[in-house]
């Protein structure tokens, strides 16, 4: 392991040096080398660290005294949350580190873990923390940061701390290893599914796994869409085949699998090769059928199961879904796509003599697209007479995904 470069352990010193010191001595134990990392902001630390607070500090884009000549403790750690996010990035694309590790209670794993998604996806990245067990949404985002939960706070070493510290070193350590040797070469294509869309997925996911193509399947959830498009911007993905878009329809009506305001952007901004359709626009998702909004218990709802309750969109909601994705589409009129539209509708619950079969919705969703969209030769919105999930419609994608990767 003489060519590993060291992993990083991030920790504030003034308070967690006996913890940080003693994870730091177990990584070597397992023969990775490690550098300690002060990120506190208010007292001096307890000893010299590897790397100290105002080298971190740094690389705030305001300086220094932006992140250490604050007063305010939370205002403190917010700054250096920043700071530490440049220098974790700059350190990674410097190759001086193999994966990045931190200790902290509610404070440093917010000021920890939020800097740690800035690392790639893939990156080893590891937090071991006394909020853990709980919801960790907040720290973790779409990043796969590893929470390890310290289950005592962090505050001294004693029987249950210490093997805890061990196990944590371990598990960074094969992480580093693993990704010193990785080496895939397979072109990876994310692609969105939803179950209403499962048949379509899986019919392009098989054919492509065939041409020897790297299948990332998404579940459209929000989440599910951001992760994606965290992966696209880390360069992990070579093109997406976004068939599931419904994630826009929850983001502009208000249900629970909303996509955020940034959907689409970085594939287009990267202007990678970009195929898309309509998938499961026909539906808003809550939760449980009484958290439904009461303005919406007159609709037409469907109850997927105990935990989730659909709700068939209206011919003025798929109006605006195709004006928010035009806009999307359109913001960046130098990017290519081909959108597919599946006349014969948009999802399982969507076929003819199904629950959300809405003829009208649909073409109002069509039409108002193709009119909304900035078209040109490599910006192009094609119409299939076929379901989503008609083996066609999936052939269709597979080759126009063809046509712009050749």
């Amino acid at each position: 392991m003489g060519n590993l470069a060291p992993v990083y352990v991030f920790a504030t010193l003034d308070t967690k040096l006996e913890e940080a010191n003693f994870l730091a001595e177990a990584m070597r134990g397992e023969g990775v080398p490690a550098v300690l990392i002060d990120v506190g902001t208010l007292n001096p630390p307890m000893a010299e660290p590897g790397i100290d607070r105002k080298t971190v500090a740094s690389f705030h884009p305001d300086g220094v005294d932006a992140v250490l000549g604050l007063n305010d403790r939370g205002a403190a750690v917010t700054a250096m949350s920043r700071a530490l996010r440049s220098f974790m990035v700059d350190a990674y694309r410097a190759g001086r580190c193999s994966g990045a590790i931190g200790l902290g209670g509610t404070g440093g794993t917010a000021m920890i873990a939020t800097a740690m998604r800035g690392l790639p996806i893939g990156f080893p990245k590891l937090m071991v923390s006394t909020v853990a067990s709980g919801d960790t949404s907040s720290y973790i985002g779409t990043s796969d940061i590893t929470m390890m939960f310290s289950v005592v706070d962090v505050a001294g070493l004693n029987r249950v701390s210490r093997q805890i510290y061990r196990n944590a070193a371990a598990a960074i350590a094969g992480m580093a290893r693993l990704e010193a040797r990785d080496n895939d070469s397979q072109r990876a294509v994310g692609m969105t599914m939803f179950g209403v869309t499962t048949p379509c997925v899986t019919a392009v996911r098989e054919t492509l796994e065939k041409d020897g193509l790297d299948i990332l399947v998404f579940h459209a959830t929000g989440v599910g869409g951001r992760a994606m498009e965290e992966l696209a911007g880390s360069n992990m993905l070579d093109g997406v085949i976004d068939v599931t878009t419904t994630e826009v329809a929850d983001e502009v009506v208000g249900g629970v699998f909303a996509c955020g305001p940034a959907r689409f952007d970085v594939m287009l901004e990267r202007r990678m090769p970009y195929v898309l359709s309509l998938g499961a626009l026909d539906m808003v998702n809550f939760g449980p059928v009484d958290s439904v909004p009461e303005k919406f218990r007159n609709r037409k709802l469907h109850v997927h199961n105990s935990s989730v309750t659909l709700m068939r969109t209206n011919v003025e909601e798929n109006i605006a879904f195709a004006q928010w994705i035009a806009r999307k589409l359109n913001a960046h009129p130098e990017s290519g796509f081909t959108l597919l539209i599946p006349e014969g509708g948009v999802s399982e619950l969507d076929k003819p003599g199904n629950p959300f079969h809405d003829v009208e919705a649909d073409q109002a969703l069509f039409t108002e697209i193709e009119k909304a969209v900035i078209q040109g030769p490599n910006r192009k919105i094609v119409r299939y007479p076929h379901h989503i999930n008609d083996p066609a419609f999936a052939a269709a994608l597979v080759a126009e995904f063809n046509n712009i990767t050749r």
